[in-house]
């Protein structure tokens, strides 16, 4: 292993100052501080809901701010990305996962965190206000609810779905909520062919299309991770997203649609 390679064993302060080996981003003063920040308020509480079972600072590091900022790449370099007047939505979040650190690095959007748990929103909530973002969002909703609501159905340049649940499942949630040529970022561990078939076929009555899948590994601990780029190319009908519920027991190109 050379002198610049990553290590499991790399310090917490080695991590936060090689972002410009590991993500080919620099962020400035305020972003590593409000990242820094990050872990203590996850942690603080994790003492009181089941937010994350990632509980090591450098795991941390990894696999809830690296992954979460490593799949914005599918949209553009950092220079592109940091320019963009993006609205954006993390459908399910969770603890804030990967709307928060997508909201420090890319200031200049604006991001709206939607989840289904309250207490998790109201966690999200204070964290956001503790962090200074005031141009995010949290919002206590189902997600085919949010997406059949008049104001918000359509708005969104940009749509993230992380842990959340099967690809088709997460496009029924995203694209309706998306304006024409708007993107959603999938995030996946493990993608196979036959997952890559049932979303094509999901994909159709969506308006949308798969553009990318980017396979890429952990910097430290080497997991495999896949992100999926869509593009809503056409209208969404009505119909979508169906009922709460529905998405989820009835898969779009597993079984026929149901209203």
């Amino acid at each position: 292993m050379t002198e610049t390679e990553p290590s499991p064993s790399d310090s917490p302060q080695v991590l936060w100052e090689r972002w410009p080996l590991y993500l080919g981003w620099q962020p400035t003063p305020l972003q590593q501080q409000q990242l820094q920040q990050l872990y203590p308020l996850v942690m603080a509480g994790n003492q009181t809901q089941n937010l994350t079972r990632i509980t090591s600072l450098v795991d941390f590091w990894e696999k809830h701010l690296w992954d979460s900022l490593r799949g914005l790449t599918l949209l553009g370099d950092w220079d592109t990305l940091q320019a963009q007047l993006w609205r954006g939505i993390d459908i399910g979040t969770g603890a804030g996962f990967p709307g928060i650190p997508a909201q420090i690095a890319l200031p200049q959007s604006t991001f709206t965190l939607l989840d289904s748990t309250q207490r998790k929103i109201a966690f999200v909530r204070e964290t956001l206000q503790k962090l200074s973002l005031s141009q995010a969002r949290a919002v206590a909703q189902r997600a085919e609810t949010w997406g059949q609501t008049r104001q918000e159905r359509g708005s969104y340049d940009v749509a993230l779905a992380r842990a959340l649940a099967a690809a088709e499942i997460c496009a029924e949630y995203c694209l309706p909520l998306l304006k024409l040529g708007g993107r959603a970022i999938l995030y996946r561990g493990y993608w196979t062919e036959a997952e890559a078939q049932t979303l094509q076929q999901a994909l159709k009555p969506l308006g949308g299309k798969l553009i990318q899948v980017e396979a890429f590994t952990t910097p430290l601990s080497q997991g495999v991770r896949h992100c999926l780029l869509l593009e809503k190319i056409a209208p969404t009908p009505e119909l979508y997203p169906r009922a709460p519920g529905i998405p989820k027991r009835q898969p779009l190109g597993q079984s026929k649609p149901s209203s």
